[in-house]
This record gives C-alpha cells, structure tokens and sequence, in this order.
C-alpha cells in the first residue's frame, strides 16, 4: 500500500496501488497475513449469519457500538476504482481535496477493479473506507448481520449500461449468448442478472444458464469484446462507452429506464463501523473532502473537469481516455452526496433475485449524521434522508 507524506499540500496526490479481484496491494511477505484475516472474517461472517435468524439486531449488537472515540486516526486508507463513476474520488484524490480535510492524517489509497474485491480489503482491516456500488455493500452488511458496514453519503447516480453486439435488437436475441460483468455480485453483476431473470431467462453464478455470464475485469472486457469473444457487458463508465465509441457496441438497455425518474445509485461511499466508531472526527474530515469533491463536480467547466478526472484516471488505472469517451460518460452521470436511500430495498431484492445475497432486514445500514453535519455547514445545505433505514 502507499503512503502520503504528512499535510500534502493542493494537487498532492497520494502513492497509489491497483488491485483487481483477488489481488491485494500488500509486499507478498505479507499476503499469508491477509489470507488468514480474510479467513478469519469468512468464517466469522458465517458464525454471523447462522445465528442471525434466532438473534434480534440492535444497534448495541455491532461492536463498533462499544468502541471509545480514539480521537483523529493517524491513517486513513481509502479504496476506489479507475471509473468515471468514482469521479468524487478521482477529484478528491487528485486536487488534494481529501487529504488537506483529514491535515495530520496520512491518506493512503488502494485501486480496485470491483466492489466485492474492495469489500474484502474494507474486512480484513487493508483500507477504512471505499467508494464502492451499492449491492456489495449490501451483501456486506447482510452477511455481517449488521456488523460490517455503514454507507455514509451517494457519490454518483446513473453511468451505466448494458451494451451488445450491433446484431443484437433485443432482449431475446440473448439466448445462448455471453455476457460480461466487472464481478459476480458486484452492482453491474446484480443489475444484469436481476434483469436478465425479468425477461424469463435462467442464470446462474457458475456461468451457465440461458445467458452466460462471466464476470470480467473491465479492461479485458473491452479486449474480449473487440476480439469477438464476448456479446456484450453490462458496465458503468467509462467502460459502456469504451465499448461503444473504441469497439461498435450499441445500448441494449440504459439503466437508468428501469428505475423511477431514472435515477439509481452507482456509486456510494462506506466505512468500516469499527474505525467509524474510534475516529467520528476522521469520518467527518474524510466528508467534508468528499463534499468538496462533489461540488467541484458540479460547478467545475468540462473542460477542467474533464483534464482532472484524466489526471485521476491515469494516475489509477494508467491511462486516460480520449475526450469523446469522457464526454459520453459525463452526460450519463450525476455526481451527489444523497445515497437514494429510497431505491435500497429493490437494491436488495434484486440481488436476491440474482442469488447474490439473501433476503434479511437492512435497516442500520445508513449512518448520514456525519454527512447532514458537514452539509449544513453551508447556507445550501440540505439534509439527506437515510428513509428509515438509519441514522441521520
């Protein structure tokens, strides 16, 4: 993992490690550790769920409830991906933003390439918090009864889509074929099979099925697909319009159709319950540059904003996008701190309905107090509902 140095000034941009599922950003002499903390947790989460049903969930249940306030944390280590998707990050990372609200605390980052990867980074104690999609949280929290988790502010709604073959018309031109996703249980993932299982087709997490799906890091998705091995992939951006402006895939299904108002979660940011007990005053830092982030979004011209998210997107994933593919992504994106507590529980039933996770009670799994602090500290400030599925 990196380091920054101490109090990095504006525009410092901490050392950056990427990972993809199943790899970790830790010296391999450390590695054995990692499998017997991820080991550990598993069996843990498992103990967890067996006795979920014959235990009653209380806030006092979770362990971070008996956690003493330990004051500003001396590190804070923070996962994200190389999306557009995650532009909160990108902007937060790379203008400095972050690192100058959390002033002694060392921000470290971790690059991942799927949610259900940076999920157990976040459990096995390798990054504090991430910028993830909301089903890998969800299964998460699910799997811990609780324990895991707590999402703390949205970071972006829409960005993305399922893309095909331009002989591909429609939903039953599916059958047989393979389809991509950047990681079984990840949103995408979640959003792909809930749909496919909607237009009457079987799937399942093994890859067979009416549908094949194969969950795919989003760079070799590209490659399979130019190369004819692939029909098509159900991605956020950059990656849908990758495929359709640097590869001739066409929109088969805009996600954003499927949810009322067209507006659905892609992005949200989450901590470690524990580490959010001990450092309340870190959590709030790391908000307040989260805050900062988004509004520069929001504000900033397209063409500065697009020149820093290139900046982010080299520095995480290695290369920058040409400006048509930045273009195309911005315009189906929406950068906001609400969460969208409201759309959680078909969040949930979709990955049911996916096999993914499994159907229990989500409520506790928002904590905004932090956040509804930090934006009522401006004149503009408006308080983001957790729709009784928390604190805020």
């Amino acid at each position: 993992m990196s380091h920054t140095p101490e109090n990095p000034g504006p525009g410092t941009q901490p050392g950056t490690t990427r990972i993809v599922a199943g790899e970790t950003g830790k010296p391999k002499r450390k590695r054995t550790l990692e499998i017997a903390l991820v080991a550990g947790l598993v069996l843990l989460i498992g103990a967890g769920a067996a006795v979920a049903s014959s235990l009653s969930r209380s806030p006092e249940t979770a362990p971070a409830a008996a956690a003493a306030d330990a004051g500003p944390a001396t590190e804070l280590k923070l996962g994200y991906f190389g999306n557009i998707t995650h532009a909160p990050a990108l902007v937060g990372v790379n203008k400095g933003f972050i690192a100058n609200d959390l002033g002694a605390t060392k921000l470290s980052t971790q690059v991942f390439n799927a949610g259900p990867a940076a999920i157990e980074a976040l459990n096995a104690g390798a990054i504090d918090a991430t910028y993830i999609g909301p089903n890998p949280a969800i299964n998460s929290y699910v799997k811990s009864n609780g324990q895991s988790i707590s999402i703390i502010a949205g970071a972006t709604s829409g960005g993305a889509q399922l893309v095909v073959k331009p002989g591909i018309n429609s939903a039953a031109d599916l059958k047989g074929k393979t389809l991509a996703s950047p990681q079984l249980g990840g949103t995408q993932d979640v959003a792909l099979r809930a749909w496919l299982g909607k237009q009457g087709f079987k799937t399942s997490t093994d890859g067979s099925g009416d549908v094949s799906i194969n969950p795919t890091e989003n760079a070799q998705t590209l490659k399979l697909f130019q190369d004819g091995k692939l029909d098509g992939a159900w991605l956020p951006e950059p990656w849908a319009s990758r495929l359709v402006l640097q590869a001739g895939a066409k929109v088969l299904v805009d996600e954003k159709d499927l949810w009322e108002k067209g507006e659905f979660v892609t992005t949200v940011l989450i901590v470690n319950k524990t580490f959010a007990a001990e450092h309340p005053a870190t959590v709030q830092a790391l908000l307040k540059g989260h805050v900062e982030s988004v509004d520069w979004l929001n504000a900033a011209p397209a063409a500065e904003k697009a020149t820093v998210l290139n900046d982010g997107l080299k520095a995480a994933a290695g290369k920058a996008l040409p400006a048509d593919v930045i273009d195309r992504s911005l315009k189906n994106i929406v950068f906001t701190t609400d969460p969208l507590a409201g759309t959680y529980k078909k969040l949930l039933q979709d990955g049911v309905d996916a096999g993914t996770t499994k159907q229990a009670d989500i409520n506790g799994i928002f904590d905004l107090t932090a956040l509804n602090s930090v934006l009522g500290e401006s004149a503009a400030g408006k308080k983001i509902s957790a729709e009784g599925l928390g604190k805020e």
